[in-house]
C-alpha cells in the first residue's frame, strides 16, 4: 500500500513539474504579442515645405509646395499641415522672406490674398494696378497666370471712307513687360482652379504698371481691341516698336496701290523736289 503512494505522489510530483515547465516556456513566447499590441505608434502627418529656393516676393503656386512626413511629436513649430483647405490659402499668397528647398512654410512668412493690404504688398513701389478686359483670344485662352510677364497690343481699325485697304487695320505692340498680379478676381501664381478651369472664361486681367502706362493703357481701351502676348521666362522686355498694318501681313492687301494725291513741284532756289499729298 505505501509503495503505491509513493509512485502516486512521484506521478503527481512529476505531472506538476512538468506543467511548470510548460507555463515557463508559454508564457515568454505570448508576452511580446501583448505589448506590440498596447504599444502606440506615434501618428505621421504630413506638412508643406518648399519645393525649391523661393525668394522673397514669389507669388506662390501649388508647385512650389511639397509635403514632408513626419511623426506628429516631431513637427517644427509654426508649420502648416498638408490639407485641401491649408492648399488653397496659400495659393497666390506672397512670400515674406527667402525659403531654401525643404524650409517648412509658417503662417507667418506669407500674407494671404484674402488679407487686408495684400493687393499694395504685391505692387512694386511706385507701380499701379490697371484692369483690362479680355476674352477667349485676347487673354491667351485663359492660359495667362498671376506673375507671367506680358506684352500689350493694341488693335485699331480706321475709317473706311478715309483710310486705304491696306492700312485700315494697324496693330501694335504699345507695352512689353507688363506683370500680371490678377487674373479676375483670382490673385494666384498658375497651377490652380481659377475662372478658365472653373468652367468660365477669364474676362479681365489686372496688370502692374507705372503711372503713366496707367494713363497710356486707359486711353488704349478707348482706341481700339487690347490683346496680350505672354513672354519667355528669362527673355528680356522688348523695347523695338513697330506698326503693323494689313497691307505688311497681306500679301493680297500689299499689291493693292496706294492712293496718290496732288503732285506739286517745290523750287528752293536751283534745287527742285516733288511733294505728293495724300
Amino acid at each position: 500500500m505505501s509503495l503505491r503512494l509513493v509512485v502516486l505522489a512521484l506521478i503527481l510530483t512529476t505531472a506538476a513539474a512538468l506543467g511548470l515547465i510548460a507555463y515557463q516556456v508559454a508564457v515568454p513566447a505570448h508576452a511580446p504579442a501583448v505589448r506590440q499590441v498596447n504599444e502606440v505608434v506615434p501618428l505621421a502627418v504630413g506638412y508643406l515645405v518648399a519645393a525649391r529656393a523661393l525668394p522673397a516676393g514669389t507669388l506662390m503656386r501649388d508647385d512650389d509646395l511639397v509635403v514632408k512626413m513626419d511623426s506628429s511629436g516631431a513637427l517644427p513649430k509654426d508649420v502648416v499641415r498638408d490639407s485641401p483647405d491649408a492648399r488653397t490659402s496659400l495659393r497666390g499668397a506672397l512670400l515674406r522672406r527667402y525659403l531654401d528647398a525643404g524650409v517648412p512654410v509658417k503662417l507667418n512668412d506669407v500674407i494671404r490674398s484674402r488679407d487686408r493690404g495684400f493687393l499694395a504688398t504685391v505692387l512694386a513701389p511706385g507701380s499701379r494696378a490697371v484692369t483690362i478686359g479680355v476674352d477667349a483670344v485676347s487673354g491667351v485662352a485663359g492660359l495667362i497666370w498671376p506673375g507671367d510677364l506680358v506684352d500689350v497690343i493694341l488693335t485699331q481699325e480706321f475709317d473706311q471712307s478715309q483710310t486705304p485697304l491696306p492700312r485700315r487695320v494697324l496693330s501694335e505692340t504699345m507695352l512689353t513687360g507688363l506683370r500680371v498680379i490678377a487674373v479676375d478676381q483670382d490673385i494666384v501664381q498658375g497651377g490652380s482652379p481659377t475662372a478658365a478651369n472653373a468652367g468660365h472664361l477669364t474676362k479681365t486681367v489686372t496688370l502692374q504698371v507705372t503711372a503713366d502706362e496707367a494713363e497710356r493703357l486707359t486711353t488704349a481701351q478707348r482706341l481700339g481691341h487690347l490683346a496680350l502676348a505672354i513672354d519667355a521666362i528669362g527673355d528680356p522686355p522688348s523695347t523695338e516698336r513697330m506698326a503693323v498694318t494689313g497691307g505688311d501681313v497681306s500679301p493680297a492687301l500689299s499689291r493693292i496701290p496706294l492712293p496718290t494725291g496732288a503732285k506739286v513741284q517745290v523750287i528752293e532756289g536751283d534745287k527742285q523736289r516733288e511733294v505728293t499729298f495724300q
